[in-house]
């Protein structure tokens, strides 16, 4: 944070940073947790509604169209109103719908609710993002993973809960119910907790102040990071039981329903484990080798599936490679454009909706090519996705190396 920023926006105690931040945390285990539902349990849905997987993919859709928009309207009103309110209000928002989800039968009703769960988690994201760079400043790089390590840990979560709902309830709905209740005491939590302050804009000329085209890149290179990870996180599961499960009926259908979500718990649990990792990393490696490190990682763990199609074990070391290298992808990104220009809310946003689109193109592709090209298009995706992403980042860091002293 500059010098400017710092004397506009007084730093609080030590204390108080650290409740702030302990409750970031717990709303990033939700927001984990309402991300990471909608995947494990799309079968479910599609046969609630009496929809196709095809049809009921559009869920995807509906929550990125949401997603956008609560990042640009939040992304814009935290830096004009008390964040908490709105990080709070979120919260709130998501714990009403989710308790209404599983009583809806119809699909373009299910639509119109998963488009407000996009709303409220749009708004969340950038705002947690953002209120943890003014709360710790230059010092955000290991809270910043810590932030998405709880993230992780949420996602990691959720479909375990899943799992359970469909072993001992054989239906879906406790696990939104679960969720909702969740949600509930952390929005509280955050409406009674002092916002912090927003930091003052950068003087004209200064060499932090935001690039159009630097941002541009970053939001394209969040659009196909994003991409990947939600059509790996997303599409697993089914994935999982096309591939391997297809003629099962009956308990033994159930029974590899739950292996597979919990393969999908395997992908987010390894994102967890690796944005713990991340937080010692981000303190003694450049955010340019982290990154380049887990694109490639990512790759290959993807090319590797593709490959050999068959193994179910290489499917399974390569899920969990895929979230290990996925995981520190999106916090070193937000931690390197932090050293290159002031992060205030308007300028976040706009990463937020790369990552919102990311998050609703490439899913609603593969929803629509599953059926008629198959289960390997899950992989494809993927892996175009991941090569584009490499060549955005290549631009990000020649464009970073003109415009800016040095490259972290």
């Amino acid at each position: 944070m500059s010098a400017t920023a710092e004397k506009n926006s007084p730093i609080p105690p030590q204390s108080e940073k650290i409740v702030k931040t302990a409750a970031y945390f717990t709303a990033f285990v939700i927001l984990g947790l309402a991300v990471a539902v909608i995947g494990p349990t799309l079968p479910g849905l599609a046969e609630r509604t009496g929809s196709k997987l095809s049809q009921v993919s559009i869920l995807f859709v509906s929550l990125s169209i949401g997603y956008l928009i609560g990042s640009l309207a939040g992304g814009r009103q935290y830096d004009r109103r008390p964040g908490h309110q709105i990080a709070g209000g979120a919260l709130l928002l998501l714990s009403i719908i989710f308790g209404l989800v599983p009583l809806i039968p119809i699909l373009w009703l299910l639509v119109a609710l998963i488009f407000f769960v996009g709303i409220a988690e749009g708004a969340l994201d950038v705002g947690g993002n953002t209120l943890m760079v003014w709360v710790h400043g230059e010092r955000v790089p290991p809270y910043m993973n810590g932030l998405h390590f709880t993230f992780g840990f949420g996602a990691f979560i959720a479909p375990i809960i899943v799992a359970q709902s469909i072993l001992n309830f054989s239906d879906i709905s406790w696990a939104f119910w679960i969720m909702a209740l969740l949600a509930i005491p952390v929005g509280v939590w955050l409406l009674r907790l002092p916002s912090p302050t927003a930091p003052a804009p950068e003087a004209p000329g200064s060499s932090r102040q935001a690039d159009t085209r630097l941002v541009a890149l970053l939001a394209v290179f969040f659009f196909l990071v994003v991409g990947a990870e939600s059509a790996m996180g997303g599409w697993v599961f089914v994935y999982a039981n096309k591939q391997f499960g297809a003629g099962l009926a009956g308990e033994q259908a159930v029974s590899f329903a739950a292996i597979a979500a919990y393969l999908t718990s395997a992908y987010w649990g390894a994102l967890t484990i690796g944005r713990l990792l991340g937080i010692p990393i981000s303190t003694r490696f450049r955010s340019s080798a982290i990154l380049i490190v887990d694109l490639l990682g990512c790759l290959v763990s993807a090319v590797l599936i593709l490959l050999l199609p068959t193994s179910w074990l290489v499917l399974w070391v390569c899920t969990i490679g895929s979230g290990l290298f996925m995981a520190s992808i999106f916090p070193t990104t937000l931690n390197l454009a932090e050293r290159r220009m002031a992060l205030r809310g308007e300028i976040t946003r706009w990463f937020f909706v790369g990552s919102s689109l990311g998050g609703m193109v490439l899913p609603w592709i593969i929803g629509q090519l599953i059926e008629p090209l198959g289960t390997l298009t899950v992989v494809v995706g993927m892996i175009i996705s991941l090569l584009f992403a490499i060549f955005a980042f290549y631009l990000i860091l020649r464009f970073s190396t003109v415009s800016s002293t040095g490259v972290s």
